[in-house]
């Protein structure tokens, strides 16, 4: 019996969890019309992020340098920002978004 309840703790402490992480501005260009939007979350957690969430942030960042829009472009990078001997304990994702004129 101790045997399954050490097996469903472990299981459980591997799953990670479910965190909602917001994007944030990290970079960018005005000239390039780019924004970079980012978030970090551990190793054990599952970040849960919301595509409206960053598209309104680019949006608005875009807007405030003269573009009417912005979209998402391309997929996004993920780096190991706190590695250890085991993995990564750390992981940022960085998102780009493109403002446009329409």
């Amino acid at each position: 019996m101790k045997k399954l309840l050490f097996i469903g703790v472990v299981s459980a402490l591997l799953a990670g969890c479910s965190v909602h992480k917001d994007l944030v501005a990290t970079g960018g260009s005005k000239a390039d019309g780019t924004i970079e939007l980012s978030y970090a979350y551990g190793g054990f957690e599952v970040p849960k992020i919301s595509e409206e969430q960053g598209l309104e942030l680019a949006k608005k960042r875009c807007s405030s340098w003269g573009y009417k829009n912005a979209e998402k472009f391309g997929g996004k990078k993920q780096v190991c920002t706190m590695p250890t001997g085991f993995g990564c304990n750390e992981f940022t994702v960085t998102m780009q978004y493109q403002c446009l004129d329409k």
